[in-house]
């Protein structure tokens, strides 16, 4: 799947909802993983005449035929988002979460189940709609039950496997739309590990604007926000200097170490100036998990450097 198709998947965080135009408002989940291409699932749903959402039609879709079939879970594995996109102008969300506070356990049937905002602590989530065909299908309300017949996940909420089904009540009707749900996930991708180095020389110029550095590593590609400061106790003053208001950036791509450099004057210190001979530098870094709702940090690096003429 391409990563344009990728990005479509959902907004997940607070308040989800499906992409495009589809307007049905979904339970938040705790933050959720990117999207993947299932390796093979199945959605099924249908209803008698009446039913608001099938409108009385059956339903039937398969992995190797949409665009887009993803599966993907809460962090706290409270619950799940089902998205497939059929075809362009077609496309399908279903929401499954277990009360607030607890996982979702395979072999359980939940009841009472309701849809955000009208969904009390104690109640399961379930909100099914979409778009077919370029008309919107939802629900104001919702009232229905679910079962989990299986369901594993990986890292973060990372959904694995899932097998459910469902029954939905929409807008007080008295018709149900009853469904079934299927999804082999691919194998979890790797989880984000990083460090970084801080080299133990810099040059300094005769303005006073040091040269500092060091190298940034990782296991899969990252972008670094990195932040930069250095001070110098000299026999009558103290030089301080930060690299920017704002932190800078450094891709990173596995296999080696990525090396950085910034410059920048005492400017904490305004009165005194960076001079050859030793100095402290001081380093933080921070980059999200392109795969999972993470944010890893290196932590605070310090380290005495020589700072020569340039």
């Amino acid at each position: 799947m391409s990563s344009g198709i990728r990005r479509r998947i959902l907004a997940r965080t607070a308040g989800i909802v499906a992409a495009a135009a589809l307007a049905i408002a979904a339970t938040p989940l705790t933050g959720t993983a990117q999207a993947h291409s299932a390796v093979s699932g199945s959605l099924n749903f249908n209803g008698e005449p009446g039913e608001p959402i099938s409108g009385g039609q059956s339903y039937e879709y398969t992995a190797d035929t949409v665009q887009l079939f993803d599966a993907g879970g809460g962090t706290d594995e409270n619950g799940f988002i089902v998205a497939v996109d059929a075809t362009e102008g077609t496309l399908w969300r279903l929401l499954i979460s277990a009360p607030e506070g607890q996982k979702l356990t395979a072999g359980t049937t939940y009841t009472g189940a309701k849809k955000w905002p009208d969904i009390q602590p104690g109640d399961p989530g379930l909100e099914f709609g979409g778009i077919d065909n370029g008309t919107e299908k939802a629900c104001n309300t919702t009232s229905g039950s679910f079962t989990i017949e299986n369901i594993a996940f990986g890292p973060y909420g990372y959904v694995k496997e899932l097998d459910a089904t469902f029954e939905q009540y929409c807008d007080g009707s008295t018709v149900p739309l009853r469904g079934e749900v299927h999804a082999i996930m691919p194998e979890p991708p790797v989880e984000l590990a990083i460090g970084m180095n801080l080299d133990t020389t810099g040059s300094v110029d005769k303005t006073g604007t040091i040269t500092v550095g060091g190298d940034v590593t990782c296991n899969k590609p990252a972008r670094f926000a990195l932040r930069v400061s250095a001070y110098q106790i000299q026999k009558n003053a103290t030089a301080s200097g930060v690299a920017g208001e704002d932190a800078f950036f450094v891709d990173c791509t596995p296999g080696a170490p990525v090396p950085w450099t910034v410059s920048f004057p005492s400017n904490l210190e305004p009165d005194a100036t960076f001079k050859s001979g030793p100095a402290v530098l001081r380093a933080r870094g921070e980059t999200n998990d392109r795969d999972y709702p993470v944010t890893q940090r290196t932590g605070d690096l310090s380290s005495e450097i020589t700072l020569v003429k340039s």
